[in-house]
């Protein structure tokens, strides 16, 4: 069985500060995700997040995902092979069809059934969902998880957000100020507001460097310096 380094960070202990590749080593994914669990994937329909759902459900757990689109999750290129671009088969997984800015739509995830964990990873242009939806959606995941009793929680931002600029290669610095600039703002207000507000929860930030569709190495690389690329099954 395999599951992503996204998933992973919901098995950790206690809050951690980001996974970045900030330390040395190399990190090889375990064979069991050990938690037959119920996790919820917020921004269900996106790349990365669609790795979550597929990897989730094969190793058993429950899914309850939060999309605009539900028609949009489907099994994702990197871990699906074959069967990659189509629709989820499982009883196990349970789609709202929402805006991650609307608390009330947010709170039909949590009413779904008890939820074990929490993985945020949304995304989309600022042009088309707006200048702070991070913020504002992550906030109201992160209170919906403190009045259902939630503690566990992993978010995906990028490389470059918040003390991890320094990391980015040059031309994506130059993005970043300039076409990108908006949505790290909103990428770095998104993780203060964890930071800040997310004291009693059991939380990590997850900044990935470039991301590819390829299929799973199952081996996840963590340096200092320079970040380089991941696949989004990993």
């Amino acid at each position: 069985m395999r599951f992503s380094s996204v998933i992973a960070a919901l098995l950790l202990p206690a809050a951690a500060q980001a996974f970045a590749p900030s330390v040395r080593g190399q990190q090889q994914r375990s064979s069991s995700s050990a938690l037959d669990a119920t996790i919820a994937v917020i921004g269900a329909s996106g790349l990365t997040a669609q790795e979550c759902v597929y990897q989730a459900l094969a190793n058993g757990d429950s899914v309850v995902g939060l999309t605009r689109n539900p028609a949009n999750c489907v099994i994702p290129a990197g871990s699906g092979g074959d069967k990659a671009g189509q629709s989820f088969d499982s009883d196990k997984l349970t789609l709202i069809a929402g805006d991650v800015t609307k608390a009330e739509d947010v709170a039909k995830v949590f009413a779904a059934g008890p939820i074990d964990g929490v993985v945020i990873a949304l995304g989309g242009k600022t042009s088309d969902v707006g200048d702070t939806m991070l913020r504002d959606g992550t906030g109201n995941v992160v209170n919906a998880m403190k009045e259902a009793g939630v503690k566990r929680l992993s978010v995906v931002t990028s490389i470059g957000a918040g003390d991890s600029e320094n990391q980015a290669p040059f031309f994506f610095k130059v993005l970043m100020w300039t076409a990108m600039k908006k949505i790290f703002e909103d990428k770095n207000r998104q993780e203060q507001l964890v930071q800040a507000q997310g004291t009693d929860l059991e939380w990590c930030i997850v900044r990935p460097g470039g991301l590819t569709v390829d299929a799973p190495t199952g081996v996840i690389n963590v340096i200092e310096g320079e970040a380089g690329s991941i696949a989004r099954a990993d």
